[in-house]
């Protein structure tokens, strides 16, 4: 309701008033109160209907660093930035490789590789912080292998 309606029914509300005997005084407050009312309404408007976005906090990370090596050629999937820690792929690799992306501290670090039909030897390495977690094989062809571990807060 606008304020100008809201004027008019305060208007409407006096006319009625009178016609009944309610005192001049009570009247100007019943006004008073609908104005105070309108204008707090149109204040809060405007202060609710903003288009400023909630504002993001830094998540505390640890660097994480993914490494590949061995002969062959091999599909890497890989964990990467953000809170949800999207998935990666990168096909036809040769190697060695080696990736370096920051990680949400509480989420699960994860590389894992697949060789093609050629087959060959592969091995994935995790190391968060520069401290090595996890290490593992894939053989033959089509051969797998997966590292995972998780980023913790540093303690002491």
């Amino acid at each position: 309701m606008s304020s100008n309606e809201l004027a008019e029914n305060a208007v409407r509300e006096e006319n009625e008033h009178e016609s009944a005997g309610a005192s001049p005084g009570r009247r100007r407050l019943l006004i008073a109160g609908i104005a105070l009312l309108a204008c707090f309404g149109l204040v809060g408007y405007g202060i609710l209907a903003t288009d400023d976005q909630p504002q993001q906090h830094a998540v505390p990370s640890a660097e994480v660093t993914y490494e590949v090596t061995g002969t062959g050629t091999v599909e890497i999937s890989y964990l990467a930035r953000g809170e949800a820690g999207a998935t990666t792929v990168e096909s036809g690799v040769r190697l060695p490789w080696t990736k370096s992306v920051p990680m949400p501290l509480g989420k699960a670090p994860t590389v894992s590789i697949t060789l093609d039909g050629k087959g060959g030897q592969a091995s994935c390495t995790l190391a968060i912080r520069d401290k090595h977690i996890q290490r593992a094989t894939a053989v033959g062809a089509f051969g797998r292998a997966t590292c995972t571990g998780e980023a913790q807060v540093r303690r002491g």
